[in-house]
């Protein structure tokens, strides 16, 4: 079984900055993509960061020079560095990596339970 669990949420000002974390866990063979997306109130899931297992990353539009995202591939960890924080960016964010675990032949894509962010005066 495996499991991606999410840390570093919280509540911050205009212009500040969050470090979320992400960590699978289980008896992972190998993990391919790995992803943030986030989901505001009202809203539809949306992609904000993805890296490849050799480290090619794409972000979307509206985080391009604010955040940045890494990886630990010795902790399967996932990181996302956000900086210059605005409201607009108030939202659940999720991880999802694509994993394949021992007791499976394939890739499968797994999710955490979300972590929220808000960015308010």
């Amino acid at each position: 079984q495996v499991q991606l669990v999410e840390s570093g949420g919280g509540l911050v000002q205009p212009g500040g900055s969050l470090r979320l974390s992400c960590a699978a866990s289980g008896t992972i063979r190998g993990i391919n993509d790995m992803g943030w997306y986030r989901q505001a109130p009202g809203s539809q899931r949306e992609l904000v960061a993805y890296i490849s297992e050799d480290e090619v990353k794409h972000y979307a539009d509206s985080v391009k020079g604010r955040f940045t995202i890494s990886r630990d591939n010795a902790k399967n960890t996932v990181y996302l560095q956000m900086n210059s924080l605005k409201s607009d960016d108030t939202a659940v964010y999720y991880c999802n990596a694509e994993v394949m675990a021992y007791s499976d032949g394939r890739y499968l894509y797994y999710w955490g339970q979300g972590t929220q962010v808000t960015v308010s005066p």
